[in-house]
């Protein structure tokens, strides 16, 4: 039987059952649960922008959106976005997806922390982000009904404390790689969360490149 909370149907083909097995067997509860949120409020934004959406390349970017934070699948030199990316990539292969469809799950992963592009993609990018930006900063958090909100929260609790917990689950991910978040919004992730990290400054790289003027 297939589920549908708050009125937005979980998608049930091979591929996203497939998806959900995976990630749930690979991610701690934390990021299992806000990854199905994200898809929730993702869609329900899509809904009430009635936009035209694919359901199961938008469940795969949610779903997989955090994945490069966890060990095990997060490298050393890239921006963890781009792991996840990646690793969703490379787990659509087989499933027959075009590169067009594998090219929208892997935007919608890899620029879901950079603010003010993504709504201006296509539906996968745009929505995955909207889904994150409402799940972690509450952006447009009165636009979605008590009732939906309840809803989503109901199937997929945030449990107690799960501000301070995302915040440590970016900083378990990005410590040992603080270089990836030049740039990017994890930059004050770590400044909150390591003490003595000084972030790498865009006006002194340009100031100390080996230009002479």
């Amino acid at each position: 039987m297939s589920t549908t909370i708050a009125g937005i149907k979980i998608p049930d083909s091979a591929l996203a059952k497939a998806t959900t097995e995976y990630i749930r067997d690979i991610e701690s509860d934390l990021l299992y649960h806000h990854s199905r949120r994200v898809f929730l409020f993702g869609a329900l934004s899509g809904e009430r922008r009635q936009l035209a959406y694919n359901p199961e390349l938008l469940y795969v970017g949610a779903m997989f959106h955090d994945l490069g934070l966890v060990e095990g699948h997060r490298s050393d030199n890239e921006r963890f976005e781009v792991d996840g990316a990646n690793a969703a990539a490379d787990f659509l292969k087989p499933y027959g997806l075009s590169d067009d469809d594998i090219e929208q799950v892997w935007l919608s992963i890899a620029l879901h922390t950079t603010p003010g592009v993504p709504q201006h993609l296509r539906p996968t990018v745009a929505l995955v982000t909207a889904g994150v930006e409402m799940d972690v900063l509450g952006m447009d958090y009165a636009a979605f009904p008590s009732v939906q909100r309840e809803a989503v929260v109901h199937a997929h609790p945030r449990g107690e404390g799960f501000k301070e917990c995302i915040i440590c689950a970016f900083a378990d991910g990005l410590r040992h790689r603080p270089q990836t978040t030049f740039g990017n919004v994890k930059t004050d992730v770590l400044v909150d969360q390591e003490p003595g990290f000084k972030p790498m400054n865009f006006v002194e790289v340009i100031r100390q490149s080996p230009w002479l003027a």
